[in-house]
């Protein structure tokens, strides 16, 4: 397969477990091991851990909250991790929705778009070390008042580390395809593509032409059985919570996303059961159309047609979202039947 395979990590709960996971994602073959956070464990912490356990496997921060950290903070990180991984860091950010960074960092959720765009570039200059960083825009100005400009004491194993962008709404995914090395996309469907032209052309377009092309990786619930339908069941909980209870009612990334491909009807559903408290309800009201659309589930043979689909799509990574190493290995070999 040319399309590469990833795994994403759960947080906050049996964090050796997940870290087991990784181990056995390297041994198996996968690209990257993804660490994700909310409002619980952190993705550098967990990362670090991993990079003491593992020697091979690419490691993704998938992704770090730009609100929960000050750019140059997220540069140390950055140099820090890929240093001790031997260059395997691959630097996801987002900026995560209001919820998190209100209710859990407590700034404001403001002008995503620019903050990001000037982030990304700080980022950039305190890796690269030109000189003493210096930057001044509409939303960070370093160094901040007549303080003096400094220049990271580290010499950076990479100059340039990638950097990937968690992105939904299409400005935001235009300014990945602009700046980024890789976009990052959440419930991407292979059959909808065309729902994400518009906004990759015009990034695209605007795009640094000694940039490589953008990377483009998802990740997708993977259960693999005779049964499909358990298997269908076993991931409901997940698209439930996230198409019905993450953000708010007015502004949830995954239901607007769901609603694109053509699932409005049935999503604004699953929101109002979810929000309700008929959670049980809500879950049993996700098509399984969509089940099937945007995760791997059922025996091998589906699976392994599903596939196809993925591996014909503009992904470049496809990141299973599972703890269980019996499930990685199936797929892994499902994918190595595909070659």
């Amino acid at each position: 397969m040319r399309l590469r395979l990833g795994v994403q990590l759960h947080h906050s709960s049996d964090l050796q477990g997940a870290v087991d996971v990784a181990v056995a994602a390297e041994r198996l073959g996968y690209d990257t091991v993804w660490a994700p956070e909310a409002w619980g464990s952190d993705a550098v912490s967990m990362l670090a851990f991993i990079a003491a356990r593992t020697s091979t496997i690419r490691l993704g921060a998938g992704v770090m909250q730009m609100a929960g950290r000050t750019p140059a903070n997220t540069a140390m990180s950055a140099m820090t991790l890929d240093e001790l991984s031997g260059g395997r860091l691959v630097l996801g950010l987002g900026t995560s929705g209001p919820q998190v960074v209100e209710g859990w960092h407590g700034v404001p959720f403001d002008k995503p778009l620019g903050r990001s765009r000037e982030y990304v570039e700080i980022v950039r200059r305190a890796i690269r070390r030109d000189g003493a960083l210096r930057f001044s825009g509409k939303h960070y100005e370093v160094p901040f008042g007549d303080a003096r400009a400094l220049k990271s004491t580290m010499h950076p194993r990479r100059t340039e580390i990638p950097i990937w962008l968690a992105a939904n709404g299409p400005k935001n995914i235009a300014l990945a395809a602009e700046i980024a090395d890789g976009w990052l996309p959440s419930m991407y469907s292979p059959d909808h593509e065309d729902v994400f032209d518009e906004p990759l052309t015009a990034g695209t377009a605007r795009r640094d032409p000694a940039r490589a092309p953008l990377e483009i990786a998802t990740s997708i619930q993977a259960v693999v059985g005779a049964d499909v339908d358990a298997c269908r069941d076993a991931t409901r909980a997940h698209f439930g919570l996230y198409i019905g209870g993450m953000g708010s009612r007015e502004h949830n990334f995954y239901k607007e996303i769901v609603t694109r491909y053509g699932y409005g009807e049935a999503a604004a559903r699953v929101q109002d059961l979810y929000l309700s408290g008929r959670k049980d309800e809500a879950l049993a009201a996700i098509p399984v159309e969509l089940i099937d659309e945007l995760a791997l589930v059922g025996p091998p043979a589906k699976v392994a047609d599903r596939l196809k689909a993925w591996e014909a799509s503009r992904l470049t990574e496809l990141i299973l979202r599972t703890s269980d190493t019996a499930m990685l290995e199936a797929v892994r070999t499902i994918a190595n039947d595909l070659r």
